[in-house]
């Protein structure tokens, strides 16, 4: 009696924990279903995504590359001035285009020349000595003049200063030594003064006549003064005038005239380091170019390849900008068309769900998901784009400030959306944030387009996911998708070389670090707004939990059971399209409670007495209803998914404890029978099944404690138990509150079916086995 009296407290106290849960039942349905909550969802979301997407923002972060199609117009708001590095550089070159360069005269061709002349004029003196005689005649040279003439051009091989024994003879006729010697005086005096002036090769012009030009010469005291040059033809005419002596024979002059010309050459030669001198003297004297911006210039125009003067425009408006935060850009659009768009956006998403996901409409919790997962995904996007003004990336080149939009997480909010909700929200959502993607790095299409696809592949490869590594690897295929596609489209623009490697890696580890936020993310999401993902389902499918672990050890009969059930309900919940998963989890888990009083449920006794038969029929109708109870706590002592202790209150419904109910109704009949009978103490408290895989659940726990009575079945038998069971739970609806159709139950019946004639299958019989040990031959064993 004592220890029936400690049951009957235990059953109290199990029904006051369950009644303070209840307590909050009412506020969070309100949560979950009330309009006005919805209402504040929206405006909430309309607010920051108009406050991330417009406020403050100006051109001063946005990535703009030179030679690149601008994507934006960016017109000066307010008049600046600035230091041109671009135009400097032009005037420098124009500066030292114009300075002139610098040559020296070199004398040293005219020294050799001189001595061969002087040498040349030794041996015609000596071999006038030598012949005693005036001279040959002129035309027939004798031999050994030919010597002579050959002996000085073997002396003189390496120079053009050859002669022949011809122009020796007339030279001879010109008279005596002394008049030779006037004669060789006047033409190297001629040859000093050519040389002297100047004399410049054809390729040393800067005019296309032949006339005089003037050149910077260096004077042999070290200053530079311009003067007229010679050509060759003016040298030679000044040489043949100056050889063109009265009392000269002709022949003389002429045989004069071929030697001596051989010793004009061009004597002016480039001297480079005077004339870096003069082009350094010269820079010194330039002074940085400074241009004056007015306000309202157009900087750069939307649809047009950014010239370097434009960019360098640009950086140093970003300059000012920064400088003079008080100054604000008129460029980007105004407020009401901006809250126009939002509105639209929003209204499109609220549209697509009620056509395409109306559950997800139907909860608040869901909306507040998808709001909150947009606004962080889009202030991520907003805080990359402001990084754009770090004096890191103001003062850096530009190949860091060009890979900003590809660090952005775009796939963030898609993801996280494809994994707790489903892949066709999360496709609106994914191109509901390349929208303001877009929006935000000025209305680039290309960034608008990029993201998308890359978000696409995201949650193309995260489809179903139940690994945690494939939500990285899926993260990184948009990555990777970027990268190429950021690769093709800088190969079509002439993309720098160093630009598109930081691009295509900013992309590709984007994609990563993306994957490993979303693994992050998950838990934290999935507590907060009581959502289960298929990994944190197929980790609870692990039969070393300590909940069935501690179910295989202190409620066998239980486990078992539950095993049953999850198998029966996976299969139905494939088969009508909900979440096997999810059935699965939740029917390993939906009698954890039996753990507490295991042995007053019949599949646990075993060969032990029966604890119920000195109980009263209430008691004992309330311990077994108390395991729905102990099953909600512990699901909340081990934390496990608000769907499982969801199906936990749920499998029963508000249906009766069968036995100890008809065991009631019979001993009141036999007592007073024209008494009304309460069946309260005998009715499980609900709720009834909420969602579909609770009610399959709840379906495939009564048709799997009905066919334990059956060693083997036909399909008929079992057809017509399933039938009646399910009949029966219709009948006193039970399957009122979820959203199970005539369609889905039908094919529920026939899951049943099959799972459980492939249960209940017959086993072969084989021959005795002789218990050697016990002696017994009697003994069969069928497997």
């Amino acid at each position: 009696m004592r220890n029936q009296w400690k049951l009957i407290m235990g059953g109290l106290n199990a029904r006051r924990r369950p009644a303070t849960a209840a307590a909050g039942a009412p506020f969070r349905d309100f949560l979950e279903r009330s309009t006005f909550v919805a209402a504040c969802i929206f405006v909430l979301t309309v607010a920051f995504i108009v406050l991330i997407s417009s406020a403050g923002m100006t051109t001063l972060y946005m990535p703009v590359l030179p030679n690149q199609i601008a994507s934006v117009r960016v017109v000066g708001g307010t008049a600046f001035s600035y230091i041109s590095q671009e135009k400097t550089d032009d005037a420098r070159e124009e500066l030292v285009r114009r300075v002139p360069p610098v040559f020296r005269l070199d004398m040293a061709p005219l020294r050799r020349f001189e001595a061969a002349a002087h040498d040349l004029e030794a041996r015609l003196d000596a071999y006038e000595h030598a012949h005693a005689q005036k001279g040959p005649v002129f035309g027939n040279p004798p031999p050994t003049l030919t010597e002579v003439a050959d002996q000085f051009n073997a002396a003189y091989s390496g120079q053009p200063y050859s002669v022949s024994a011809s122009d020796l003879a007339a030279i001879l006729s010109a008279g005596n030594a002394e008049a030779r010697q006037t004669l060789f005086d006047n033409g190297l005096s001629a040859l000093r003064d050519i040389y002297a002036q100047g004399v410049r090769d054809a390729s040393i012009s800067d005019s296309d006549d032949d006339s005089a030009v003037m050149f910077q010469i260096v004077r042999p005291g070290g200053d530079v003064s311009p003067r007229p040059v010679e050509t060759m033809e003016d040298a030679l005419t000044s040489l043949r005038v100056g050889l063109a002596a009265e009392g000269v024979p002709r022949a003389a002059a002429q045989a004069m005239f071929w030697f001596f010309r051989k010793g004009v050459t061009p004597n002016l030669v480039y001297d480079k380091a005077a004339t870096d001198a003069r082009v350094k003297a010269a820079l010194a004297t330039l002074r940085p170019v400074r241009v004056n911006v007015p306000r309202g210039q157009v900087i750069i125009e939307a649809g047009q390849r950014v010239t370097p003067e434009q960019y360098e425009m640009f950086r140093a408006l970003q300059r000012f900008m920064r400088e003079h935060t008080d100054t604000i850009l008129g460029e980007g659009p105004t407020l009401f068309s901006h809250v126009l768009l939002v509105l639209a956006m929003v209204v499109a998403a609220i549209l697509y769900m009620r056509l395409e996901d109306p559950e997800t409409m139907r909860s608040n919790v869901r909306l507040g998901l998808l709001a909150l997962v947009v606004i962080l995904n889009l202030a991520l996007v907003r805080l990359v784009y402001s990084l754009g003004g770090l004096d890191f990336f103001m003062r850096a080149p530009v190949t860091w400030a060009a890979a900003l939009p590809c660090i952005a997480p775009t796939a963030l909010a898609p993801l996280i959306v494809a994994i707790l909700i489903d892949a066709g929200s999360a496709i609106f959502m994914a191109l509901l944030i390349s929208i303001f993607t877009a929006i935000i790095y000025g209305n680039r299409v290309d960034l608008l387009v990029l993201t998308f696809l890359a978000s696409m592949v995201s949650i193309f490869f995260c489809r179903e996911a139940r690994q945690r590594g494939r939500v990285v690897r899926a993260a990184a295929a948009g990555g990777l998708t970027m990268a190429m596609v950021t690769a093709l489209v800088g190969f079509v623009e002439a993309t720098p070389k160093e630009t598109l490697v930081l691009e295509m890696s900013a992309g590709l580890l984007s994609g990563i670090m993306t994957g490993v936020a979303v693994v992050g993310l998950l838990p934290v999401l999935e507590s907060l707004f009581k959502r289960t993902t298929d990994i944190t389902l197929l980790e609870l499918t692990d039969y070393n939990h300590p909940l069935l672990r501690r179910m295989q050890l202190e409620a066998p009969g239980t486990y078992h059971h539950s095993l049953v059930v999850a198998q029966l309900a996976e299969n139905a919940a494939n088969a009508i399209g909900a979440n096997p998963l999810l059935a699965r989890v939740c029917a390993l888990f939906h009698d954890i409670g039996k753990t507490v009083n295991a042995s007053f449920f019949t599949e646990n006794l075993r060969d032990r007495a029966d604890p119920h038969e000195d109980l009263d029929p209430a008691v004992s109708a309330r311990i077994i209803k108390q395991h729905v109870a102990d099953g909600v706590e512990l699901a909340h002592k081990f934390h496990l998914p608000r769907a499982v202790s969801d199906v936990v209150r749920q499998h029963h419904g508000t249906t009766h404890v069968r036995f100890f109910y008809e065991k009631a109704r019979a001993l009141a009949a036999a007592g007073a029978p024209e008494a009304p009978f309460d069946d309260a103490p005998f009715r499980y408290e609900g709720p009834r099944p909420q969602f579909r895989e609770s009610a399959v659940i709840s379906l495939a726990d009564g048709v799997e404690a009905a066919s334990r009575s059956l060693r083997s079945a036909t399909a008929e038998q079992l057809g017509q138990l399933i039938d009646s069971i399910v009949a029966a739970r219709i009948a006193q609806g039970q399957l009122n509150e979820c959203p199970l159709t005539l369609e889905d139950i039908a094919k529920v019946k026939n899951s049943f079916t099959f799972t459980l004639l492939n249960m209940l299958h017959a086993r072969v019989a084989y021959a005795p086995v002789v218990a050697a040990a016990a002696g017994d031959t009697s003994e069969q064993r069928t497997i």
